[in-house]
């Protein structure tokens, strides 16, 4: 398995943390998300996984949407974190690093002979 290859449900896991993350950073749109995960080193995120994600974010009231007009060509579906999108990054940013913490130290006790 190359470094860029993890199994799929590991990063299906991740993937709502990991958006919101970049979300926190402005707003953004799709094509933009995956190239930034991607970029982190994430598999190719594909429009069938993310889109259906980031409408479900929206349905949960985790993020804004707003139509902004293309430069050279149609608009953009912009994502825009707001507070309660803020709230949930930060409960499953400390939930992520108890869950990572607690797998380290059961890989770190045995062997792997």
């Amino acid at each position: 398995m190359d470094d860029n290859h993890w199994p799929s449900e590991w990063q299906r896991g991740v993937l709502d943390l990991c958006v919101l993350h970049i979300l926190a950073d402005g707003p953004t749109y799709g094509y933009s998300i995956a190239a930034r995960l991607t970029d982190a080193g994430f598999a190719d995120v594909k429009g069938g996984t993310l889109y259906p994600l980031l409408k479900r974010l929206e349905g949960a009231g985790l993020v804004d949407v707003e139509w902004r007009p293309g430069e050279a060509g149609p608009g953009r579906k912009f994502y825009l974190i707001n507070t309660a999108g803020r709230q949930r990054l930060i409960a499953l940013t400390a939930s992520w690093q108890r869950y990572s913490t607690t797998v380290t130290r059961l890989l770190d006790e045995g062997s792997l002979s």
